[in-house]
Parts: C-alpha cells; sequence; structure tokens
C-alpha cells in the first residue's frame, strides 16, 4: 500500500467568493474547491457579513476538499488561511460575534475619516505606511461604540477576516503583522502595535488590549480544534499558521517576493502592489503591509474597483432577486471585437465605490444607440485597467523603487488574452501573465513547508516569456483614451456628489 502524500492546505476568503485549496510539495494544485461569500449589502454604503454564514462556509469547503484528497491519497500537513484585510469582526470573550461583520469595501463610517486632520493623517503614514480610511479596524471601531455602544462594549476582539476564520479553526485569536500593518496599527520601526490610529478617531490607548497578540505570518497558531475537526473531517491537532491578508498572500503566489516586484492583481479589489524595504520612511501610498520576509513590505494603492465591474455587468441581466448571469468568457469574447476606446463609450469602474472618491458610483459616459453589449463589456474592462493605471502611477510617484522587471498580472486580467493586452496597452509596460488560479490560497499555503519544518524548495511561478504581454499597436490610442478618463474623473465630483445626495434623501 503506497503511503500518503502530504500536501498544504490554503484558505483564501474573499469579497465575493471563498476558496479552499490543496497543494504538493512543488506549489502544484491539486484540488480547490469554492463557494459564494456570505456578504449583504445593506445599502450602498454599508457592506455587512454574517460571521457565522461565513465560518460555515470555510468549514464545509474544507470539508469537501478533505474528501477529494483522501480519496486521492493525501494527507493535509496544515493550513493557512487568507482573506481580505481591514473590516471588523468583532467577537467576544468566548470568539462569539457581538454584530455583524463590516466588509472592507464598507464605506458607512466616512464622515470619521473625514474629521482626521490632513497632517494627523500624514502623521499615522509617516508611522505605519498607511492612512486613514473608512473601512479601517479602527475607525469603524469608533463607529460602532457610536452606533451600537453595546456590541462595543461586548467585543473583546478586533479581529480581521482571515482572523476570523483562524480562531474558528483553532479556537484561539491571533493576529499577523501583514494585517494589522495594513490596518495603520503597526509602528514600522518598532514592529509593535501603536495607538496612534485609534487616537486619531479618538479612542482610547486601551483599546489596543481588543487586538489579538502579533504574529509572523508562518507562524503555527494552534492545532486544528476537535469541533472543527469534527465539522470538516480533517485530524484534530492540525496545524493551523496565523496566515496573511490577502494581498500579500496573492503577491507571494504571484511570485513577486524580490524587491521592486510589481504585482497588480484583477480581482474584486484592484491591487498594485510593489515590495519594498521594510522600515521608514514609506513611500506616500494608501497602505503598507508587512511581508513575510520581515526586511520587506508591499506598498500598495487599493480599491474595490477592479472585475468586481465585470461581475456587476455580468449579472446585471438577471431578474431582480435572482442570482446568475452571462459568463465573464462570453462578454469577454464579445469584447475582443469591439475597437479600443468602444468607439466612444467611456466607463469609470466605481460600482462598488472608492476609499478616495466616497461619492462615487458606476458610469458609463457617451452611450449612443449604436453601442451594444460588446461596447459595454469593452468600455468596462478599459475603465478598470485605467484606473488601475491612475493607482500605479501614485505608487511611481511614491518614492518606492520599481524594477525593470515586467510587471506579474494576476486574477481575471491575466486570465483573458484581451484584457491582459489591454493593460499593457494601457499602462504602456510588459506585462507577465500569471494564471496560477488561486494565488491566495497558493501563497498563503507557501508558508506552510518552512512553518511546518520541512525540507522543501521555495515554490516558483511560471516566469515562461510566452506569458509575456508588450504594449501593441494600440498604445497611442490609450494614452488618448487615458487622458479623456482623467479629465472626465476630475470632473465627476459635482455630479456624483448630486446623486449621492438625492439617494441619502430619498
Amino acid at each position: 500500500m503506497t503511503d500518503p502524500t502530504p500536501c498544504y492546505i490554503g484558505v483564501d476568503v474573499g469579497l465575493t467568493a471563498s476558496k479552499a485549496a490543496a497543494f504538493d510539495a512543488e506549489g502544484n494544485e491539486i484540488g480547490v474547491v469554492h463557494a459564494r461569500t456570505p456578504r449583504t449589502a445593506v445599502t450602498a454604503h454599508r457592506h455587512d457579513v454574517d460571521m457565522v454564514a461565513l465560518a460555515d462556509t470555510v468549514m464545509s469547503l474544507l470539508a469537501d476538499l478533505a474528501g477529494k484528497l483522501a480519496a486521492d491519497g493525501y494527507v493535509p500537513a496544515g493550513i493557512g488561511v487568507a482573506a481580505h484585510g481591514n473590516g471588523l469582526y468583532p467577537v467576544d470573550a468566548s470568539l462569539r460575534p457581538v454584530a455583524p461583520a463590516i466588509a472592507s469595501s464598507d464605506s458607512r463610517a466616512q464622515h470619521i475619516v473625514d474629521e482626521i486632520a490632513e497632517e494627523d493623517a500624514l502623521r499615522l503614514a509617516r508611522e505605519t505606511g498607511s492612512i486613514p480610511w473608512a473601512a479601517q479596524p479602527s475607525v469603524l471601531l469608533r463607529w460602532l461604540r457610536d452606533a451600537e455602544p453595546e456590541a462595543y462594549a461586548a467585543t473583546r476582539w478586533a479581529l480581521s477576516c482571515k482572523d476570523w476564520v483562524t480562531c474558528q479553526l483553532t479556537g484561539v485569536p491571533s493576529a499577523d503583522y501583514s494585517d494589522a500593518s495594513a490596518f495603520g496599527m503597526v509602528a514600522l520601526d518598532t514592529r509593535e502595535y501603536s495607538a496612534t490610529a485609534l487616537e486619531l478617531v479618538g479612542l482610547p490607548a486601551s483599546d489596543l488590549e481588543r487586538f489579538p497578540p502579533l504574529r509572523e505570518s508562518g507562524e503555527i497558531v494552534a492545532g486544528l480544534s476537535a469541533r472543527a475537526a469534527e465539522l470538516t473531517g480533517l485530524p484534530e491537532g492540525l496545524p493551523i499558521i496565523a496566515g496573511c491578508m490577502d494581498c500579500v498572500a496573492a503577491t507571494l503566489g504571484a511570485g513577486g517576493r524580490a524587491l521592486g516586484d510589481v504585482t497588480i492583481i484583477v480581482g474584486t479589489w484592484a491591487i498594485n502592489g510593489v515590495v519594498v524595504p521594510a522600515g521608514t520612511p514609506a513611500p506616500e501610498v494608501t497602505l503598507s503591509a508587512l511581508m513575510p520576509d520581515t526586511a520587506t513590505m508591499l506598498a500598495m494603492e487599493v480599491a474595490p474597483t477592479s472585475a468586481a465591474n465585470l461581475e456587476w455587468l455580468s449579472s446585471s441581466s438577471v431578474p431582480h432577486g435572482q442570482v446568475g448571469g452571462v459568463p465573464a468568457t462570453e462578454l469577454l469574447a464579445e469584447a475582443a471585437t469591439v475597437p479600443p476606446g468602444s468607439d466612444g463609450l467611456l466607463f469609470l469602474p466605481f460600482v462598488n465605490g472608492a476609499p478616495e472618491h466616497p461619492a462615487a458610483s458606476g458610469t458609463f459616459l457617451g452611450i449612443s444607440g449604436m453601442h451594444r453589449r460588446g461596447h459595454l463589456t469593452r468600455a468596462v474592462i478599459e475603465g478598470v485597467a485605467q484606473y488601475h493605471r491612475v493607482q500605479l502611477d501614485r505608487v511611481l510617484a511614491s518614492g518606492a523603487d520599481v524594477g525593470d522587471r515586467p510587471w506579474r498580472l494576476a486574477g481575471g486580467g491575466a486570465r483573458s488574452e484581451v484584457w491582459a493586452q489591454i493593460f499593457a496597452d494601457v499602462l504602456g509596460r510588459s506585462v507577465r501573465r500569471q494564471l496560477t488560479s488561486e494565488l491566495g490560497a497558493r501563497g498563503v499555503a507557501s508558508l506552510l513547508p518552512a512553518a511546518l519544518g520541512h525540507d522543501v524548495a521555495p515554490w516558483s511561478v511560471n516566469d515562461e516569456d510566452d506569458l509575456c504581454v508588450r504594449p501593441g499597436p494600440a498604445r497611442e490610442a490609450y494614452v488618448r483614451h487615458g487622458e479623456v478618463f482623467d479629465r472626465v474623473l476630475a470632473g465627476m465630483w459635482g455630479p456624483w456628489s448630486e446623486v449621492e445626495r438625492y439617494r441619502t434623501d430619498s
């Protein structure tokens, strides 16, 4: 009888979908299961998460994956979890939710951020590498104190999404440096919690005690609890590491580990990061997250302005109250038949808003009777690429040193040839498509062999040149398209604010 082969499990909880995947000792994907992430958009600005339903979803995914692995002769060696950063998952001392979680796309607390003086925001950025914004745990904890004081009082642990899932697996509250630093809660020079973010929103320094002790991303927190083992069919005591923020995990999965590496992730959120030395002075970006390699961090511009826009278009034709939609592959095939610039149709990719544009909404401009669904799709993916460019321009202007290597393109934009070419043309840079389907799960799982003391070579990625997409003949057209995009974007504050007043007054 053949001995079971060890494998490593990564869980990746996104705002839209949750995944559990297993990888062999070389980092090859050997099994993956998916489910929709339980989430409720209460209003345009309030995005709640049912924490119990989320935990049940992850347990169900792990149970499904465990069955597949056992049937194929694999035995799991450990689990790591990655998930969206920021947001707030509040629990009591018994690790029970005290209120619905708040997703990182939520903007209900924008008014609190608006009250922070610019010099104070800069002080936080200098200390932690991250600026205040509406979905930071500190800001949301202040909102909870004001709006739901009983829940605030009952909150023993202010967790991230990844930490909520990890504590459900282990029964132990934990936090890691990548998540906590991206919260603006870790002083980069000392690598310790800082009360500055709490101070800026009027919370006492004692609220730092609500955040779990910091661990390295690859540090083992505890073994799988008896309850989680019963629910998943995985062995009790299976090692669980602290895990990391999904932006960091996906960057690791895409191979963006070296100083100067740029990784563009086209997911629910637009993630545009460059690996820089850890410490101060930090590049002037929206947020910085410490990497598992203690000498580096990921300087990022991020916003929920990426593939979620295509998902919205996919589902927009479905009758109200139903799920489903036109497959993205079908929409992208139609977009490939439309010329650059979508025959004068422009799209601003803000169906989920953006931290830097609180009133923004998804906006088509230039619609005429000649436009069809392929035009709408191409305009959407062009708009997404252009806003990635806007964010990457900020990264380049931040002081971050960028290497000469092709930028890594991952997520939906990498899997589509037409979209990858649009990215290369819009950015004026060569991009290397990373086609691994579960980058976040792979990235966090890649931390397991070292954590477990296994003699395994670091996992590599496919850097074959045939995956490199270079700017093509449409580059000139997209330069002009970008100029128009920027001018239109700058002129939308008034219309968006007017619509926001209409929406909130109705």
